[in-house]
């Protein structure tokens, strides 16, 4: 704290900033360093819209299908449960990417899903996207 004398000869008392805002500096700088170390949230994909230069998504995207009645398809073609797996290890064994994407009807338990997303990781596949229907907009 500094002084100051007064016109009448009587002390009055000022407060030195100085120290306060180097101490400020420091914590900015602080928390410029540790921001971007921050942990970030889960990486998703999602299929992307087809362009005119691009190949059809049939030959690019693998969709498994699990219909309302149990039965499987794989990119519109017919498939089973004990099949699933021996398919999309032939699809993939080409392949660089090795992406796919589930999709369950409206009435498809969850368990039948993760019984398919199973089933794909287990045959190779590195990532398992999942395709909702399209919500109503509000």
């Amino acid at each position: 704290m500094g002084m100051e004398v007064g016109q009448k000869g009587s002390s009055m008392a000022s407060m030195n900033v100085v120290p306060l805002i180097d101490i400020l500096l420091v914590l900015i700088i602080i928390f410029m360093v540790i921001t971007p170390l921050a942990p970030k949230g889960l990486e998703a994909q999602i299929p992307q819209p087809t362009k005119a230069d691009r190949p059809a998504p049939r030959q690019t995207l693998i969709v498994v299908q699990i219909l309302d009645s149990g039965s499987l398809k794989i990119n519109e073609e017919d498939a089973t449960w004990n099949s699933l797996g021996a398919r999309l290890s032939d699809v993939f064994k080409e392949r660089a990417e090795k992406v796919a994407f589930v999709q369950g009807g409206d009435s498809v338990r969850f368990s039948e899903i993760a019984h398919a997303i199973d089933i794909m990781r287990s045959s190779g596949i590195d990532k398992v996207g999942l395709i909702t229907a399209k919500l109503p907009s509000v």
